[in-house]
C-alpha cells in the first residue's frame, strides 16, 4: 500500500473489501461446487435448469470482479479503471434483474430477495467508484497545455 491508500476513508476500504471478498467467495463457490451453489442460493432454481458450465462461467466473472475491487484497493493508481469496469458489469446485472420484473418474468419480491447478492454489490461499486473518481488527482491546466504543446511539436517533425 502507498500513501494514497492510507488516506482512503475506512468506510471506502471496508465497502471495497466487503464487495471484493463477497464476489471472490461467491465466484469460488460457483466454481468449486456449482450444483451446491445452484440449490443453496434462494431463487436460483426458479431461473431454469441447472447448467454446470453456465454456473462456472458466471463464477469466473464473479471472481474476476472481486479481484478487480481488491486489486484496486491495493493499487490506487489502477482503482478507478478497475472499479469502474467491475461496477459496469454489476450495474448491467442488476438492471437485467429489474428488466425481468418489468416484463413480468419475475415478481417484484425477487428484487428484495436478490438485493444482497445483486443490487447491493452494484450500489457499493457505484459508491466507491464515485469516491475514487472524485478523489483522483486531476492534471493541472498548465500541465495539459504543456503536454499538448509537446505533442504538437512531435507531430510537426
Amino acid at each position: 500500500m502507498d500513501a494514497t491508500e492510507l488516506r482512503s476513508p475506512m468506510a471506502v476500504r471496508a465497502a471495497v473489501a466487503l464487495n471484493g471478498l463477497f464476489l471472490i467467495g461467491n465466484g469460488l463457490f460457483m466454481l468449486v461446487a456449482p450444483m451446491t451453489w445452484y440449490y443453496f442460493v434462494p431463487g436460483v432454481t426458479d431461473t431454469g435448469a441447472f447448467n454446470q458450465h453456465f454456473v462456472r462461467d458466471i463464477g469466473i466473472i464473479q471472481a474476476f470482479l472481486g479481484a478487480a475491487f481488491v486489486i484496486g484497493l491495493l493499487r490506487p493508481a489502477l482503482r478507478l479503471d478497475l472499479w469502474a469496469a467491475a461496477t459496469a458489469w454489476l450495474i448491467a446485472h442488476a438492471m437485467f434483474h429489474v428488466w425481468e420484473v418489468a416484463v413480468g418474468i419475475c415478481g417484484p419480491s425477487t428484487l428484495v430477495r436478490d438485493f444482497p447478492a445483486v443490487s447491493l454489490p452494484a450500489l457499493i461499486g457505484i459508491a466507491v467508484t464515485t469516491w475514487a473518481w472524485g478523489s483522483s488527482p486531476r492534471p493541472r491546466r498548465e500541465d495539459l497545455h504543456a503536454a499538448l504543446a509537446a505533442q504538437e511539436l512531435r507531430n510537426s517533425r
